[in-house]
């Protein structure tokens, strides 16, 4: 099995690519052994000293990393990606997809449907395909007084571009559809 590296770009984080699906839609993280409590991947790869979080994507595992050096840190995670895969374990065991879609839930008015509407179309269709080419996920959380709140995940979680690719890019592909959106903030 190879295993291809990208980097991505937040420097703390790398992108794994197994060549199989991985979680096939949507995406998953992880950053605590217990939040990974039924994903035994993303256990083993938290247990490796200097990993702060997993992310697992359509196709690929992101991996996030406190201060450690990649140099150090990436053999590990190589080998614990290679062995999961090649035993055949499952990624997730029961239990852990309901626990994900579930975590914190979303806010808006009713009379706001039709436009959150309209913007989860627009983040899932033209936003999240470009942040998962990045190792990362977007996830609508709320909309309040023409102010939508998105939560970065995996490799856009603490990125330092995040703030800029939010403002810049998510508002104003949202503005442009949706003269009514005031601003894009991070939830």
């Amino acid at each position: 099995m190879f295993i291809q590296t990208e980097t991505t770009p937040n420097p703390a984080t790398l992108k794994f690519l197994p060549g199989q699906d991985v979680l096939g839609q949507g995406a998953m993280e992880f950053r605590s052994p217990d939040a990974a409590a039924n994903a035994p991947l993303a256990q083993a790869l938290l247990a490796i000293d200097g990993v702060q979080a997993v992310m697992y994507g359509s196709d690929f595992v992101s991996v996030t990393k406190d201060g450690a050096d990649w140099a150090h840190l990436k053999p590990a995670i190589l080998g614990t990606i290679m062995e999961h895969f090649a035993s055949g374990a499952p990624l997730l065991t029961e239990g852990a997809a309901g626990a994900q879609q579930h975590e914190d839930g979303e806010f808006y008015d009713p009379s706001d449907a039709e436009t959150v509407a309209t913007i989860k179309e627009l983040i899932e269709t033209r936003v999240r395909p470009a942040v998962a080419g990045d190792g990362g996920d977007i996830v609508f959380r709320g909309f309040r007084d023409g102010v939508v709140y998105l939560t970065m995940k995996g490799a856009c979680s603490g990125c330092p571009s995040s703030t800029a690719t939010l403002r810049n890019g998510i508002e104003n592909l949202l503005r442009h559809f949706l003269p009514q959106i005031k601003a894009v903030q991070s939830a």
